[in-house]
Parts: structure tokens; sequence; C-alpha cells
């Protein structure tokens, strides 16, 4: 998407300045480990390469030679999915990424910043500019975004539950089977007690304590990080499917769903995919018909997926002559992604790293959050981390085709002046949920490798405007508070110096405007990034059913928050992993009826 948004001198300006990373003293490279290790003692996760067209024998629960599921992504819904049905039927599993167990910049909290700002083509991250100029990553790993996010495990509202749908009882007996396996309390470091303490003071209130459960009033979250800061993915997942029944393959990138399309209906019939090596394979599904490919991709992967595989707008499809396998011109709409702005903090002692713990949650729509810590080493303070970077002076301020290798050298040589404080600090985040703004996913080519074309339109309604404005207007007296004054030794700083901090610290595409710390609604529009909750793309009643069977063709499920008319909860990857275990229990049922042990 670079090479469609950005001229030659600004795209040079860009892999440079975020390649920067790789000076970090530690910076760890991507290493699968030795043979023994690199799939961390499971057995059933194999590279691609040593794929077979069939399931072995003891795999086999259908009278061909083909699976009962496919599923297109092992990611946050992927991976509890593939446990659940291994339970009953013969599952495999296509991810195009690697295995998180043996990558440090994955495994290990500190880490974190690394993983996002590596843009090499082995990376955990792949990074997509949108249209709108927003730096953004979508995960390309086993475990998906559980793998590269920051963790924050919180539930979704009990109105949200409602909305889509579910049965009440069964997510309420989904979200624990995922929690006693990966999830964690946090440490609750002090800058989390500070944040803590000034939500309460500003009148974020009630403080409802440690829950999952999604609260209006300021508590803490769960986490995926445990206490010594590693990381636990929905990968781990796996590990309470059937060996015998589940086959996971790493480095298989899927190129299309295949279909039958001899019948009235459409049928899907199985996926080509590529390993490791290039080489291309098929792989099927078996003749029962009840039997399914499961796409779970996520909300830019699987609109993708279903574009390169002929469903979507039948004149976008011609275009790059890709055959129509069903005209439907709602694929890839109604995309969104919940738009955040971020305050600057700086501090004057050493803080320890720390990412989401504490959020406030107000009836606005606007949630609260912080983290701290990712830019304080020596060599951090000459390197760059993306969009959580604690440092100012950066070269958000000129226009994108001013943007040359020599403003980079400038903007390096003068970094090294700026005080230590600058570095030290962290950020307050605001963002605003359900946003009313949507935009649309278009497919660039036909290379499943190169990220679509996505377009959020972030802050096109005015409502969004308004709640970004109160959000900012909160975040700016939580910073203020005495309690936050008292623990990071700088003085109470007025808003439009704050604000000037975060003007400069930012990092995205879009030129900024000079009265953008004069006016809120400015800022909004100029400082906007994301926190990575994007969905919507194949919208129930448009792309799919309530069960998420695709329309107008048989075989073809999406599990993902592509289906998500508003991202769950302040972080949808805890109902993102419920939903992979829902979705499973709930097929089981559907197929074998409730009393099979199911």
């Amino acid at each position: 998407m670079a090479s469609l948004l950005l001229s030659a001198s600004v795209r040079s300006f860009f892999l440079f300045f975020f390649l920067l990373p790789l000076c970090l003293f530690n910076f760890l490279p991507l290493s699968q480990g030795n043979d023994k290790e690199w799939n961390h003692g499971y057995e059933f996760i194999r590279k691609a390469s040593s794929f077979s067209s069939s399931p072995s024998e003891s795999s086999s629960s259908s009278s061909s030679n083909g699976y009962d599921y496919i599923i297109v992504g092992g990611g946050t819904a992927g991976c509890p999915l593939a446990a659940t049905l291994s339970e009953k039927f013969s599952v495999l599993v296509l991810e195009r990424g690697g295995v998180p167990f043996t990558n440090p910049n994955v495994s290990f909290l500190e880490n974190f910043h690394i993983t996002l700002a590596d843009t090499s083509p082995t990376s955990a991250s792949q990074c997509f500019i949108s249209t709108d100029g927003v730096l953004n990553s979508r995960a390309r790993i086993l475990g998906g975004g559980s793998s590269i996010n920051a963790g924050f495990y919180t539930r979704a509202s009990s109105r949200f539950i409602e909305k889509v749908g579910w049965d009440s009882k069964l997510v309420n007996e989904s979200y624990p089977w995922v929690e006693k396996q990966i999830v964690h309390r946090p440490t609750f470091s002090a800058w989390q007690r500070a944040a803590r303490d000034s939500l309460l003071d500003v009148g974020v209130s009630p403080f409802n304590g440690f829950t999952y459960d999604h609260k209006y009033g300021t508590k803490v979250g769960g986490t995926i990080f445990d206490r010594f800061g590693r990381r636990h993915t929905a990968a781990e997942l796996l590990a309470t499917g059937n060996p015998d029944k589940l086959t996971v393959l790493v480095y298989a990138t899927v190129q299309k769903i295949v279909f039958d399309t001899r019948g009235t209906r459409p049928k899907a019939v199985g996926v080509i995919f590529k390993d490791e090596k290039g080489q291309q394979h098929h792989a099927i599904l078996n003749n029962d018909g009840q039997s399914e490919v499961i796409v779970s991709s996520g909300a830019i992967g699987t609109p993708q997926m279903l574009l390169l595989s002929g469903i979507g707008p039948k004149e976008d499809l011609q275009k790059l002559n890709i055959p129509v396998v069903l005209d439907n011109h709602f694929v890839g709409k109604g995309m969104a992604d919940n738009p955040m702005n971020t305050i600057f903090v700086p501090t004057k002692r050493p803080v320890k790293q720390s990412l989401i713990e504490t959020v406030g949650i107000t009836n606005l729509g606007v949630y609260i959050e912080t983290s701290c810590g990712f830019g304080q080493s020596n060599d951090s303070i000459h390197c760059h981390h993306g969009i959580v970077s604690a440092e100012i002076g950066q070269l958000s301020t000129i226009p994108p085709k001013q943007r040359s290798i020599e403003a980079v050298q400038a903007y390096l040589k003068s970094k090294k002046d700026i005080p230590v404080e600058a570095f030290r600090g962290g950020f307050i985040l605001s963002k605003v949920a359900n946003p009313w703004s949507t935009g649309e996913l278009k497919l660039v080519n036909t290379n499943v490798e190169d990220n679509p074309s996505v377009t959020f339109n972030y802050f096109s309604h005015p409502y969004d405007v308004h709640r970004c404005v109160e959000g900012i207007r909160l975040a700016t007296k939580v910073v203020q508070s005495q309690h936050f004054t008292n623990f990071t030794m700088c003085d109470r700083q007025t808003t439009e110096k704050l604000l000037n901090l975060t003007v400069k610290a930012n990092v995205n595409l879009i030129p900024k405007h000079v009265n953008d710390t004069q006016s809120l609604e400015q800022f909004c529009r100029d400082t906007v990034i994301t926190i990575w909750h994007y969905h919507g793309g194949c919208h129930v009643g448009k792309v799919v059913n309530p069960d998420y069977k695709v329309l107008g063709v048989d075989r073809l499920r999406v599990v993902d928050g592509s289906v998500f008319p508003e991202s769950p909860g302040t972080n949808p990857q805890a109902t993102v992993m419920m939903m992979g275990r829902y979705m499973g229990l709930k097929i089981l049922q559907d197929r074998l009826g409730k009393f099979d042990g199911i």
C-alpha cells in the first residue's frame, strides 16, 4: 500500500525511518530455534512444506481423504476455534506466519515495541498504512493479534453480547476457558497506580477493582503477560486440542478458496496455499455436506481473502481478472477503527515499562488508558519505536512531501540534545469506542501477501470528533491531577504545553496544522493514530448470516472481528478468543446435538 500512498522520496523516508530499530541493542532476530524446539513441543504444528494432501488415518473421521474443517488463519479466533472443533473432527489450520514460542521479540513485554517497528518480510507484524495516512499493523504469526498486541484482557459489555445475538450462557462458559489457560493478573506498576488514582480524582468512578467485566468507572483488567513479563498467546490454546485430529501448518499462505460452481449455489471444496519454499498445495474438504472452510484471517485478511476468492463487487473483481463466484457489493464495506489520540507525559524519574493495565470507562463511549517506559534507554534515544515512542521532536510537523533523508538526519542529530525526561515518560491514551465514521477495503492486486487498500475515514462523522474532544479534555485533567504530578515530579503544565509535546511526538503521515493545539477538534484530526481495533468488512446480514455463514455460497463461514458491528469492550482480544471457543462449541452442538458431550 505504501507505493500507492507515498511518493518515491517519501517511501525512502518511511523505510529508513522505520528500520532504525535495527540499531537497538536488544533487537533480536526472528529465529525458530533448532528443529526440536521450534514448535515448542506441539507435535501437530508443522511447517507447510511437510503437507500431505490427506489427514492421517488416526485423524480422519470421514469417508473421504479431506478434512472436516479447514481454518484459514491461526490467529486470535482461529486457534481456540481449531482446538474446540478438533475434539470431534479433523481440522487443518493454515497460518501464513511462523510460531511465537521462540521469537523473543514476541514473547517478552520489554520487546513489544520492537516487533511493531520491524518492517522486514519476516516480521510477526506486517505494517500497512491506511489511505487516511495512519500507520497500522496486522499480525503475521500463529496466535494472530494476541502475539503482537499490548496484552490487555477485558470482556465485552452485556450490551454487546445481546447486540450480536450470542447465547449468554455459552459466552459465560467460553470466557473462563480462555482465562484459565493464558490470562494473568497484572503486577500493577507505580505508573498505573498513579493513572488509577488520577482517573478517580477527575470523576471516572467508581473504582471497580480488578475485574474482567466491562463496568463504567475505573478498573484494572487482566493481561496475557505473566508476572515475569512473558506473553501467553492464543497459540497456547491449541494445547487443549485433540492432537490426533489437529494439524497446524505454519508458513502456509492461502492464495484463495476453491469453489465448485457446477450446482445452483457455489460451494467451498478446499483452498490453495503456498508453503515456505514457494511450492503450491491444494487442501480439500471431505465429501460431508457439513464440512466447511472457515476464514479467521482478521478484519483485514478475511475480506481480502473473500475478494481474492471471487466473492465481492463484480466490477472490482473483473478489473483484476478475478473469476466472479458471487457478486456481493458489501464485502470490504463498513470498515472501522477505533481512533486513538494521546497525551505525552514526561517524568523526571525512570519508569518501569508498563502496557495497558488500568482503564477508565466513561458514559460518553470514551476510554482512557496508559502505557509507559518504552523510550527511556540510551539506545532508545537514538532510535524510533513507532506509535508507542515516548519521543518529541519527530518529523510529524513536516509535510510528507518535504520529508527527506536530510530531514531525517537532522532529526536524529537534534534528538540527542533533547532532555532525557522526554524519553522517560509515557502516554495517556484516549480512544473513541464504536466510531460512527466508517470506510472500506479494496484490493490493489491479486497478491495475497500485499496489503489491500484500507480507508477508515477517521473523524468524518462529527459525533466522533465531539467524543474525541471530550476525551482529550478528560485525559488532560488526568495528567494534571496531583497524583500524576507527584509521581512524575514534573510541575503541572498547561493544556497547550502538553498538547504541543504530543503533536511533536505523534507519528502519522497526516500534515499538521499550526493551530492544532488551540483547536481540540483539529488536534484530534491531526494526531489520530490506531489502537489496532479495526473491525467490519463482513457484516452480518450483508456478507454473512447470524451464524456467520457466507451468504450465497455453501460450506464457507467467517469467524473473526470482520463480522463485528463495533469493537467489543475496551479491547477486543478477550472477546475474539472467546468467540473462537464459542463458535467451535456452537458448530459442534449444531452438528452433533447438545447431548453428545458438547
